[in-house]
Order: C-alpha cells, then sequence, then structure tokens
C-alpha cells in the first residue's frame, strides 16, 4: 500500500482514551476488534481466558478498563476521526509480557510499555504510527514516567499480516527514537525511549532554567 501524501501526520490530534471517547474507539477496532477479537486485551489476561472471552468478552473488558481509568492508551484523529491506535501503560498492567519468554523484563527499572499499535486501513504507510509512538512519548513523560519500552516486530517479509505485527513494526520505532535494548528473537526487538531523568527534562523545558537564564541575558543585552 502506498502512503497517503494527503494524510499530514504533523496535523494529527492524540488524546487519550476516555469513556467519552469509547465510540470513537470501538468504530477504529470495528467488529473484529482490531484482529481476531483482540480488543487490546491480549497481554492484560492470560491466554487461557483470552482465548475464552475473544469477541465480545474482551470488548466488555477493554470498555470496563476505559471506564474505570487512568486511560490505556491514546487515540490518533484525523479530521475528526479516529484513524490509529497506541497501548501505553505502565509495565505492570500488562502481566502477559512478564510471562513470555522473550518479552520478559530487561531489567529492575521501571517502564511504560507500548503494547500495541493499530492504524485504520487505508491510513496505513502515512506516518501515523511514527506520530503515535512520539505522543505515546510525550504522554509518558507528563504522566511522570522515564522510560518508554517497545516489543516491535522486525518482519523478515514483507508485507506482514496484521495478526502478527500488532505490536507494532522496528523501523517505525527506531523513526520515533527507540535504541535496542534486547533481542532475544531474531524478529522481536525489546527497545526504548529514555523521556524522564535530568537529560530528558532539559530537553523537554528547553534547556533547563541555566539555559533559559543565558537566553534571557542574551536579549537584555541585544
Amino acid at each position: 500500500m502506498r502512503e497517503r501524501p494527503d494524510v499530514d501526520v504533523t496535523a494529527l490530534k492524540f488524546l487519550p482514551l476516555t469513556p467519552a471517547r469509547w465510540d470513537d474507539f470501538e468504530d477504529l477496532f470495528g467488529a473484529n476488534g482490531a484482529t481476531g477479537g483482540c480488543w487490546c486485551m491480549y497481554w492484560k489476561v492470560r491466554r487461557s481466558r483470552w482465548d475464552a472471552t475473544k469477541g465480545a468478552g474482551n470488548r466488555r473488558a477493554m470498555k470496563a478498563i476505559v471506564e474505570t481509568g487512568p486511560p490505556p492508551g491514546l487515540l490518533a484523529y484525523h479530521d475528526r476521526h479516529a484513524v490509529g491506535w497506541c497501548a501505553v501503560a505502565p509495565r505492570e498492567t500488562y502481566p502477559g509480557l512478564a510471562r513470555s519468554r522473550i518479552l520478559k523484563p530487561v531489567d529492575d527499572r521501571p517502564v511504560w510499555s507500548v503494547s500495541c499499535v493499530f492504524v485504520r486501513r487505508g491510513y496505513r504507510k502515512a506516518g501515523i504510527s511514527r506520530g503515535l509512538l512520539r505522543a505515546a512519548a510525550d504522554y509518558v513523560r507528563r504522566n511522570g514516567g522515564r522510560i518508554v519500552e517497545g516489543y516491535p516486530t522486525e518482519p523478515r517479509l514483507s508485507p506482514q499480516a496484521d495478526a502478527f505485527v500488532f505490536t507494532g513494526i522496528a523501523s517505525a520505532f527506531r523513526a520515533a527514537g527507540f535504541r535496542e535494548v534486547a533481542r532475544r528473537s531474531p524478529t522481536r526487538p525489546i527497545m526504548r525511549l529514555e523521556v524522564g531523568g535530568p537529560v530528558a527534562a532539559r530537553r523537554a523545558d528547553g534547556g533547563g532554567p541555566t539555559r533559559r537564564r543565558r537566553r534571557s541575558a542574551r536579549r537584555r543585552r541585544g
């Protein structure tokens, strides 16, 4: 599928999934719950339960999460329509990751996990995934997180079926500034982006108070 030149990624809006936006999320995911009746519940429950509640059961479980809060991720909007989704939350909200042989924790540092990236058909390959990942990083930073971690696929074949790339594509993560920190499978890197701490804070606020004072002094002299 070719890129959509009419989609200006810089004009997209990225908003948390709240109860008021549930209908937009439901419309985006469609009757199949994005893929195979998942409704973004794959990492949140045991596999046996996920299999047993595919479809309507997973939809109800996800809706309960949204209604309870906090928001489990971000929606991307283009012309008031939801065209993309990025699930992002503290890693401990995804017990399935801890049970995964290849995606188990790299270390004991607290991280926020990007567990799903989904873009509406017809809007793919337009940079929306990259925009979602950057928005997720900013969301994590604003909520006090310091590390964003992702578990994308490094496809050996292209194109890859949607069901196999629901955690995102490695190239999109790299384009959003993530770097690989581990790889226990040829096609499944673990990637991170640091968004908190002294260095990230200085970048986020324009260089910190010392740099701002220097800029202010230069303006007064000018």
